[in-house]
């Protein structure tokens, strides 16, 4: 009798867990353990997921892992996507994925080295067969190497319009160009005035640059303030022009502190079946100090009836089930 009741003793914890997976109905913050930030969400045929940057010294961000969700509350990791090892020029750190599939192929762009004057690195282009990879280096070099109007070349988002024609927007250090892709990714291709660059940079703008549409309108995002303190925040302007010009609108992450600070660096997905939009981003929970605690987040997010976003209260609790 005694060893009955120590067995049953014992997998009651584990049942209990099982049982707690189970009644799962809201994802809570953060969406999955572990320091990531920059997080880049899509959605790919029946399932979310997210490709984020492994927050660490930079010594020690040097692979990708990303993640999958059937529901946006139970999700799955898939360790080391991509790394530094098929990518040979990039000898740094590398973060701020930006993904998209075409043709049955997946494609994660990355920026690698923190690129300054006179250094090797910018922003690369890794491909795979699957989403979860294994991706590979598409050219053996940076797609972008250069500092073209005061832009780092950091922190790119692909965008494709309403022609099929994609769009790179880009950059740090205070200044966001957008460039022209080749239907292969291999190169950039000028515009109709001959030029390769053009600045789109908005008021406050600092980085993370992210585009999305809806009803017509394109929604230009990005982030303010420095993103190892506590202003690091999220901003937006409407446009009917995926090219601008973007006049800022407002902020569209409220902080609580009591919560979490330094939230940014976002994406936005779309499930067409409930027509609820998410915001993924990350943030530094309160009482953590150090710049690279940041975990990954999720909140939805509503428009008013002119369109415009109403600002977002983070939260512990994070969003409901919600399957595509």
């Amino acid at each position: 009798m005694k060893t009955v009741l120590v067995s049953l003793i014992a997998i009651i914890p584990i049942l209990g867990f099982a049982q707690k997976k189970k009644d799962l109905k809201s994802s809570g913050n953060p969406i999955f353990p572990g320091w990531y930030a920059d997080p880049e969400a899509i959605v790919y045929g029946k399932e979310y997921w997210v490709f984020p940057t492994y927050s660490d010294k930079y010594e020690n961000q040097v692979f990708f892992d990303a993640f999958s969700s059937k529901d946006l509350v139970h999700w799955t990791k898939h360790k080391d996507v991509l790394d530094s090892s098929n990518v040979k020029w990039a000898k740094q750190a590398m973060w701020a994925p930006a993904v998209l599939e075409k043709d049955k192929k997946y494609y994660l762009f990355f920026g690698a080295n923190d690129i300054h004057p006179g250094e090797v690195g910018g922003i690369g282009v890794a491909v795979a067969n699957k989403p979860a990879g294994p991706y590979k280096d598409l050219l053996g070099k940076p797609l972008i190497d250069t500092i073209v109007n005061g832009a780092q070349p950091i922190d790119q988002f692909v965008f494709k319009d309403k022609e099929g024609q994609y769009y790179m927007f880009y950059g740090g250090w205070g200044h966001c160009n957008v460039v022209r892709l080749k239907s292969d990714f291999s190169k950039l291709v000028p515009f109709s005035d001959g030029t390769l660059y053009k600045e789109v940079t908005p008021k406050n703008y600092v980085e993370g640059p992210f585009m999305f549409e809806r009803k017509g309108i394109y929604y230009f995002m990005w982030s303010e303030g420095g993103w190892t303190g506590p202003d690091y925040k999220v901003a937006y302007s409407m446009s009917e022009n995926p090219l601008g010009p973007f006049k800022r609108i407002g902020t569209v992450l409220v902080q609580n502190f009591d919560i979490a600070n330094g939230a940014g660096h976002h994406s936005i997905i779309h499930n067409p079946k409930s027509d609820k939009y998410y915001i993924v981003y990350h943030r530094r929970p309160n009482g953590e100090t150090a710049a690279n605690h940041r975990e990954t987040c999720i909140e939805e997010i509503n428009f008013d009836k002119d369109g415009k976003i109403i600002p977002v209260n983070i939260s512990k609790s994070g969003v409901k089930m919600d399957g595509l």
